[in-house]
């Protein structure tokens, strides 16, 4: 963490300098130029840029605006241009010059201007002010030159520009160094001139640190040095800047050592701690100090421990001398553990920790850091000691919930058990755990429940489920205790124990009735004791819970695969126990609440099969050709053609094996005049319609490409006898066989797309609707159609007068295909092509602000802020601000619906960038 060596006001302009209205005060001390330096005939002047006489100050100072950006970029363009020894003698420019430097402390408060146009500001009323620098100026104006460079120089460097601060403080050190010289030359009053000479020097130590900062921003660290060399020297007459100078050193030891420059970070945190100590009456305090050292001892432990280890010990030794802290107390024992301590002097830094005011968790930290560096026997002998020492916190629970964690990972079972037995019984005689440790412990009992089931060791499993079960009270109702009793059942159906199972089973359905699980659970009873009517109710419930969004085990959304999974399940559970009416219920309500084709597809083939299994064993005489049969089978079969139709994920080819599938299921088990054919059956004749018009499908793309290979060869032969240029056969050959390729499925299909981008001149609309090829079904090659979307972008942008309509339709193409809805991920890779796309957007936003589609606009904010919020639910924080940010964006450009939107995204928005922060403090914590 960063310390402010400045102090609140180091760089605030006083009140003074920002109440008068007009401005006639310079920074609370210095007034207007007039008469202050020696003018000269206007022909003596030098050129002078017209658009400064033309009044670009009096412009800024005086016109209300609400942007002053361009009047500052034209007044810093002019300035900037001007070289140093450039001299205008004309009082009105130094009066403009103290003018604009008032104007920007009055726009200091607030957002007016940003930190950069402050800084161009300063900068030019700075460079103004030394131009207008006399042959032998005055004592009060070279003061107002270093109040001026030195402040400029200090906001270039807050801009992050080293390289512009730099010169404006060597003007100001230039100007000292004159004034200085003029302040030894006076002979009288000495009092006066020595109390000048001090400020003098002040303001120099000042500067001077301010170029070893700079310095250190550019990796100058050996200039850096020189400067604070200088200013430790100036100590001793200056000892009230002891702390300013100590604080300096340490955040150049954070730079240093965030830059992972061990040897730069070692030398100044080493310099802040010996400033620290030059003056005991100014030092930054033995809390500082201490917190210098410790990172001083982190820098030696990262750098190389073994090396420096007596170095890391000595540091971090100190400064729990200076000031003890839970951190350097932890900070030591990580340091004994990397270096390979003996125990003992291993347990003498873990006793320093509970002889002070250490917290309950730091200690508890020391213990996972003690196992997972294998000092096991220190690890349980100081819990133990915790233990004992906090035995009347209300959070000792954390404590024994992690002793029972740290032994059954050591495979000490039995131990383990004993401590969760006597955390039940305490549980229930005044030590209750927190809900906190409560959580963890559950956790820990469920996950040894879950090893020993998967195992099957089923009674072993339901013990642990049984100790979880007993921090639960008599008649609690709570999901989670719901999940524990089907977790219980299932142990007692493997133990063949029914009974139970019902028992457990019942207490899950009071917990929470509306549980998809608890219904399976429920039907799996049901289906044990042929109860198919209880069956039929679980399977009804199971239905329609699955239509709703459901938290399942593992705290996830169950999807509408998951919910047909079920179904699945449920037929299999049936089936295995030889009941085939619960097993047909089980796939009949699949195929009515799943929307996945391929799955009802597979369910049907299972219906009919079990249908004709049924007519097999009928023992009435039946036929297998009879009406009953036909009846039972027409309504699969109608589904089997509605889906086989309507199919648009599978190629020709797989719905052509699913057509011919329930045909020959006719043909093989309705032999003779009666089997499932035209005459018999009509869904079946639809069924092999279809097959035949998918097989004609293919053939006929076939037979097209094989005319389209002939039209090629004659059309070469054409072009080869004659000129052709404006002719348009290769585009509509080229689009033809793209298009033939493509609902083939055929790997060539690239190749023609290289063809179409090689033609002289490739027209957007060809590829655009190759795009739209790519993707129409049966065809599906999102790869192609964005290459080919991301071409005709390029050509439309080329074109002399852009045509943004279509632009923006294949930007909004470009960020469908790469950035699909209802994804739980994005590779990092995806985002920052998602990102171009979204720029090339803002770009036709800016072009056509008044015509650009709102509800574009506000499907463009939705899939940003959707991205965003997604990885904000990842823990991907600056990912997360950037894309909300980004989303944010186009809020400005919505019409009616702005404030609305506005309104619903700034919230998350500010929780966002909270997050964010806290992560980056994270990062420079010790």
């Amino acid at each position: 963490m960063y310390l402010n060596p400045h102090g609140p006001q180091v760089y605030v302009q006083t009140a003074a300098a920002i109440l008068p209205c007009p401005i006639t005060r310079f920074a609370g001390e210095l007034s207007g130029a007039a008469g202050s330096s020696n003018s000269r005939s206007r022909s003596e002047e030098p050129a002078v840029p017209p658009e400064l006489r033309a009044g670009l100050v009096e412009n800024l100072l005086h016109k209300q605006q609400t942007s002053y950006e361009d009047v500052i970029e034209q007044l810093f363009s002019q300035v900037s241009g001007l070289e140093d020894s450039t001299k205008i003698p004309d009082p009105q420019f130094e009066e403009s010059a103290i003018h604009l430097w008032n104007w920007a402390v009055t726009k200091n408060v607030g957002t007016t201007i940003s930190k950069n146009q402050k800084a161009k500001v300063r900068h030019v009323a700075c460079s103004l002010l030394y131009c207008c620098e006399p042959e032998n100026p005055t004592e009060g104006i070279i003061r107002k030159q270093i109040l001026m460079a030195s402040k400029t120089g200090r906001t270039w460097l807050d801009c992050k520009n080293p390289q512009m601060a730099d010169h404006f403080l060597r003007l100001a050190v230039k100007s000292l160094e004159t004034l200085y010289s003029q302040l030894t030359s006076r002979g009288d009053g000495a009092a006066d001139i020595t109390s000048s000479k001090g400020d003098v020097e002040k303001d120099l130590l000042g500067i001077l640190s301010c170029q070893a900062e700079s310095a250190i921003s550019q990796g100058n660290n050996h200039e850096a040095v020189v400067y604070m060399q200088r200013c430790k020297d100036m100590l001793l007459r200056l000892p009230k800047d002891t702390t300013y100078l100590s604080l300096m050193c340490y955040n150049f030891g954070i730079d240093t050592y965030n830059l992972r420059k061990f040897e730069d970070s070692v030398f100044w945190l080493s310099q802040s701690y010996d400033i620290g100590k030059m003056n005991v009456k100014y030092a930054p305090g033995s809390k500082v100090q201490a917190k210098v050292l410790r990172l001083l001892a982190t820098v030696y432990f990262e750098w190389d421990c073994q090396s420096f280890q007596e170095k890391a010990l000595d540091a971090v030794s100190l400064a729990n001398k200076e000031h003890v802290s839970a951190s350097g107390l932890y900070l030591k024992i990580r340091i004994l553990l990397r270096c390979r301590a003996s125990d003992n002097d291993i347990r003498g830094g873990l006793n320093e920790t509970l002889e002070s005011d250490v917290s309950l968790e730091v200690c508890l930290s020391t213990v996972n850091l003690l196992m997972s560096e294998e000092r096991e026997v220190l690890a349980f002998e100081y819990l133990k000691q915790v233990c004992q020492r906090f035995e009347s916190s209300p959070d000792l629970g954390t404590a024994l919930v992690l002793s029972i964690k740290l032994l059954l990972q050591r495979g000490k079972e039995l131990l383990g058990k004993q401590k969760i037995e006597d955390s039940i019984t305490g549980h229930y005689t005044g030590k209750q755990l927190t809900p906190q440790a409560l959580t963890t412990l559950h956790v820990i009992l469920w996950d040894k429940a879950s090893e020993h089931f998967e195992a099957r060791n089923y009674s072993e499993a339901l013990q642990w489920y049984n100790y979880s079960l007993s921090f639960f009270k008599g008649g609690q109702m709570e999901p989670n205790l719901s999940k524990l009793q089907r977790n219980r059942a299932s142990c007692y159906l493997q133990l063949k124990q029914l009974e139970k199972a019902k028992e457990a089973i019942k207490e899950a359905e009071r917990c929470d009735p509306d549980s998809i699980f608890t219904q399976l659970s429920v039907y799996k009873i049901a289906v044990l004791e042929n109860n198919v009517k209880k069956a039929a109710e679980a399977l009804n419930a199971m239905g329609r819970l699955s239509r709703c969004p459901v938290a399942d085990e593992d705290r996830l959304l169950v999807s509408e695969n998951a919910a047909s999974n079920f179904l699945s399940l449920a037929a299999q559970i049936a089936l295995e126990n030889e009941q085939q009416e619960t097993a047909m219920k089980a796939l009949e309500s699949l195929c009515e609440i799943s929307n996945d084709e391929a799955r009802v597809l597979t369910a049907l083939r299972c219906l009919v099969r079990l249908v004709l299994s049924t007519i097999e064993q009928s023992s009435d005489g039946m036929s297998p050709g009879s009406n009953l049969g036909l009846d039972a089978l027409l309504p699969y079969l109608r589904m089997a053609l509605q889906k086989v139709s309507h199919q648009t994920l599978l190629t020709v080819e797989q719905r052509t094996d699913e057509a011919n599938w329930f045909r020959r299921i006719g043909e093989e088990d309705f032999p003779g005049p009666c089997h499932l054919s035209l005459t018999c059956c009509p869904s079946c004749a639809l069924l092999i319609e279809h097959c035949s018009w998918a097989r004609r499908r293919s053939e006929e793309l076939t037979q097209a490409l094989e005319h389209i290979q002939i039209c090629w060869e004659i059309w070469k032969t054409l072009k080869a006898s004659g000129s052709f240029s404006a002719d348009p056969t290769d585009t509509l050959l080229l689009q033809f066989e793209f298009e033939a390729r493509a609902k083939l499925n055929d790997p060539k299909v690239d190749t023609v797309l290289e063809s179409v981008l090689e033609l002289e001149h490739v027209e957007t609309k060809l590829l655009e609707n190759i795009a739209a090829l790519a993707m129409e079904p049966p065809a599906h090659f999102p790869l192609l159609c964005k290459k080919a979307l991301r071409v005709a972008l390029s050509l439309h942008k080329k074109q002399p007068q852009a045509d943004l309509a279509r632009c923006s339709k294949c930007v909004h193409s470009l960020i469908k295909l790469s950035l699909p809805s209802g994804v739980s991920e994005v590779e990092a890779h995806v985002l920052e092509e998602v990102w171009d796309y979204y720029e090339e957007a803002l770009s036709i936003i800016a072009a056509t602000p008044s015509d650009f589609p709102e509800m574009e606009t506000l499907w463009l904010l939705t899939r940003a802020w959707n991205t965003g919020i997604l990885l904000y639910s990842l823990a991907q924080y600056p990912e997360a601000e950037k894309w909300c940010s980004l989303a944010m964006s186009f809020v400005s450009h919505l019409g009616s619906l702005q404030e609305s939107y506005e309104m619903q995204m700034s919230g998350l928005y500010s929780e966002i960038l909270d997050r964010l922060d806290k992560a980056k403090k994270l990062l420079l914590e010790e």
